[in-house]
């Protein structure tokens, strides 16, 4: 039942035109999401104290970060990201 949620807008917004604002506001989506996702898990949440730092995440973010800003690519980040965690994960 919940791929017809997330199939049903894609087939309505097919037959209609929307606004160039409205698609200019959703263009900033993925952004923002990919945003939160990496700074939940760059910081690890410790009752009573201030959050500190996850470090595997950080140095993994490194390249990561680099590869944004060579190639703009969501799938080259992904991969970026998730084999430069692994590598760390595993030489550590």
């Amino acid at each position: 039942m919940t791929w017809l949620s997330r199939i049903i807008p894609f087939v309505l917004l097919k037959k209609f035109n929307l606004p160039k604002t409205v698609l200019e506001y959703l263009s900033f989506v993925p952004i923002v999401i990919m945003s939160a996702l990496w700074f939940s898990n760059l910081f690890v949440q410790h009752l009573g104290k201030l959050p500190t730092v996850n470090w595997e995440n950080a140095l993994a973010s490194l390249p990561t970060l680099i590869s944004v800003i060579v190639t703009k690519s969501l799938l080259v980040v992904v991969v970026v990201g998730m084999i430069s965690l692994a590598c760390l994960k595993f030489f550590m």
